[in-house]
């Protein structure tokens, strides 16, 4: 048996178009959620009680965003910054199980509440790079020593009124590497549309919670027999993320951003 669905997905309420598989029992044993679509055919099981788990691997894009730096000598923002994400190259991490989590990769496990709801927990193990060097418009101060122990600024000092000025790497290099993560919780709702047979600190890399954020997504979903599926997603996505960790200095540097995602995942799963 193959299955064919088509997905929508919100944080908080969402909507899941699936299919699922033929079974030769009368069609009335089963408690099914109303689809919103005609299907000629009509599966006679239900999904309620039904876990479900999937890993897969994604490619993120980002639109511009504003980056805001403070500290002790220092509070200015880089306006319309540019980023792309940082994949890995093809290679044996991607079925490595001491590696799974090297590659930019989105897991998630959930629970069907009745036979068209579910709700689940995932995690999205994104990356994200700035440009470098980038030309952007500055606004405000850069002290001629920054932070504690000071750090000398040398040209970039001064005071920016919308100023453009070059990042070089000598200057900046701020990357969510280590994991631009986002974890998520959603209630997911599921309609059969088919049913067939077929500045020279160190680097900081330790975890914190920096913010929150909200997403949609909608994908192609296909069941290659009852138990196991493999789904392509596009999700969109907003964070606002206020407490970057930047110098390691973690009680007097920091950073903010607000970062929009167009995000797309292959996954494969298991319904059990």
């Amino acid at each position: 048996m193959k299955r064919f669905s088509i997905l929508v997905f919100a944080l908080l309420f969402g909507r899941n178009v699936s299919a699922q598989d033929i079974i030769t029992q009368p069609i009335d044993q089963a408690k099914t959620g109303k689809s919103l679509f005609s299907n000629p055919t009509k599966r006679n099981f239900s999904r309620k009680g039904e876990w479900f788990i999937h890993w897969g691997w994604n490619f993120s894009w980002y639109d511009t965003s504003n980056l805001n730096f403070k500290g002790p000598g220092y509070d200015f923002t880089l306006k319309n910054i540019t980023a792309k994400d940082r994949p890995s190259k093809l290679s044996t991490d991607y079925i490595n199980p001491l590696e799974l989590t090297t590659p930019q990769f989105d897991f998630r496990f959930g629970f069907f509440i009745k036979d068209n709801y579910s709700i689940s927990l995932g995690w999205d193990h994104m990356k994200y790079v700035m440009d470098v060097p980038q030309t952007v418009n500055v606004d405000g101060v850069i002290g001629t020593t920054i932070s504690n122990p000071a750090i000398a600024t040398g040209a970039y000092a001064g005071t920016y009124n919308n100023t453009p000025l070059t990042v070089n790497a000598d200057m900046l290099k701020f990357e969510h590497t280590d994991g631009f993560n986002y974890v998520s919780t959603e209630l997911e709702r599921y309609d059969d549309i088919w049913v067939a047979r077929l500045f020279g600190v160190g680097e900081n890399n330790f975890w914190n919670i920096a913010g929150y954020g909200i997403s949609a997504k909608a994908g192609i979903k296909f069941h290659f027999t009852k138990k196991f599926y493999i789904q392509n997603t596009t999700k969109v996505g907003f964070t606002d993320l206020s407490a970057i960790h930047t110098t390691g200095r973690n009680n007097l540097d920091k950073a903010s951003q607000t970062i929009r995602y167009l995000e797309n995942f292959s996954a494969l799963g298991f319904q059990f």
